[in-house]
């Protein structure tokens, strides 16, 4: 379901026929790759769906992707075939379907089981903020084995009706919100335009038997700002079965505001495009602020130093980089055999550039990438999250970023670049001395910036190299 545009399982398997009598109609046979122009629309699911079953590889295309970004992708995965909106140019050399709505109607039909393999069934494409976006091979094995593993944490079924405003070209609104609620045989209502009123009458629709809310960290931060005034919104949040929490870690300011206003907890996970989930709190657990949970079943998770050697520590203050090995890690990026040496090893190990400590029960902290959140300063090794949530807790702060600046005496100095509620007022001196009241004096910025707004990607995270 897409607001009011409702398909039944039999009218999207129809349509996804369609789909793949199209594919064979103009010669895109197994293995081709596909773009697909990512709409909200049921005709681009039944377009990912078909190409799946056909064993044709989507790459989807943000509508929203700027002309020099499409021709980078186009360049780079080569697609036979293009189901793109009719005022889009593409390549001369490729074929393009001007209207996914034209392509086919909805009808009755049921699709045949495909068997899960190996072959590319998703290129997806990063966030480009080390060079050019690349393309990330998710096979359809990857897929398949993260979504059981989620299904068996989240005791996800058919009675669930996935409820999300999430973009269909990541893991977290295409992979999971709608082939997972494919996989777990349940329903998706996906609401295009993002608003904290339109999220809520989604969750509380009376046609669904139960839900579960995907949404990122800025969204829930607009969902709590605006539930403050509205006990409808605040009972509307009480309804679902499981709130989902990803992409970036939920502050425990929101985990507690949230919490205040509705009574329940947020359930983060963790994941990258890579390796699609890793971690999750389970449902059978309460929400743990600050923690996205144990790694899920299936998935080796090991924390490692810079030389990569295994960290056997569980105290929750040793900092390492999170290496996990699973089913669901990618095979490679795409044409960039160099990149993808850099991060999977020969033992199927991926290096994730993320920070994390680890408790003695084995949930796994975040603390933020190791190129830009790990801080050499003055002799210690310091993670900005740390830092970060401990600003949060100011009642005048409502955003802030840590970044460790080059300084020739301690190596790394820790700056602030802070975010101010609105109508509030703080000068730099109170904020480092809240931080050091709170953390080891090390820990303290050096100094304080304020911005109207930090700089951030298409996934809401904040660009800390846009800082310095």
């Amino acid at each position: 379901m897409i607001d009011d545009h409702a398909w039944t399982y039999s009218e999207l398997a129809d349509a996804a026929l369609q789909h793949m009598a199209l594919l064979e109609r103009v010669g895109a046979a197994a293995g081709d790759r596909v773009a697909v122009w990512a709409e909200a629309s049921p005709t681009t699911a039944a377009a990912m769906i078909g190409n799946l079953c056909a064993g044709v590889t989507t790459v989807p295309l943000n509508p929203k992707l700027g002309s020099g970004e499409v021709a980078h992708i186009f360049a780079d995965s080569k697609p036979k075939l293009a189901f793109c909106a009719e005022s889009f140019e593409v390549p001369h050399e490729v074929l393009h379907v001007p209207s996914l709505r034209a392509a086919y109607a909805p009808g009755a039909g049921s699709l045949p089981r495909i068997p899960e393999d190996d072959m590319a069934g998703l290129i997806l494409y990063t966030s480009g903020t080390t060079g050019p976006p690349k393309g990330a091979v998710i096979t359809r094995r990857n897929i398949a084995a993260n979504l059981d593993s989620l299904i068996e944490a989240w005791s996800w079924t058919e009675r669930d009706t996935v409820v999300h405003s999430l973009p269909l070209i990541h893991a977290h609104g295409l992979v999971l919100g709608l082939f997972g609620s494919l996989r777990a045989g349940g329903a998706l209502h996906y609401v295009p335009k993002f608003t904290p009123e339109a999220l809520a009458q989604a969750l509380t629709d009376p046609r669904h038997e139960q839900t579960m809310g995907f949404a990122v960290p800025t969204m829930y931060h607009r969902i709590a700002e605006a539930a403050e005034g509205s006990s409808a919104l605040c009972e509307a949040l009480r309804k679902p079965r499981l709130l989902v929490s990803g992409s970036a870690g939920l502050s425990l300011r929101e985990h507690e505001h949230i919490q205040m206003l509705t009574g329940r907890g947020v359930h983060e996970r963790y994941g990258l495009t890579e390796t699609l989930i890793n971690c999750a709190v389970p449902a059978s657990h309460a929400p743990m602020p600050g923690y996205v949970g144990p790694p899920l079943p299936g998935v080796e998770l090991e924390l490692v130093d810079e030389q990569r050697r295994v960290l056997d520590a569980h105290d929750d203050e040793t900092i390492g980089e999170v290496a996990v090995r699973s089913a669901a890690v990618f095979s490679g990026y795409l044409n960039r055999e160099d990149a993808t040496a850099e991060v999977l090893d020969a033992d199927g190990w991926f290096y994730t550039g993320d920070l994390a400590t680890r408790t003695e029960e084995g949930a796994i902290r975040i603390l933020g990438r190791r190129s830009t959140d790990l801080i050499k300063t003055g002799g210690y090794r310091v993670g900005a999250g740390e830092i970060e949530a401990c600003l949060l807790e100011h009642t005048a702060v409502r955003e802030v970023a840590i970044v460790g600046v080059p300084d020739d005496d301690l190596g790394q100095r820790i700056e602030a670049f802070v975010v101010l509620k609105l109508g509030h007022h703080v000068d730099a001196n109170e904020l480092v001395a809240f931080v050091a009241e709170r953390l080891s004096p090390h820990k303290r910025p050096r100094a304080v910036h304020f911005f109207d707004e930090l700089p951030r990607n298409a996934m809401g995270k904040v660009e800390k190299k846009k800082l310095v």
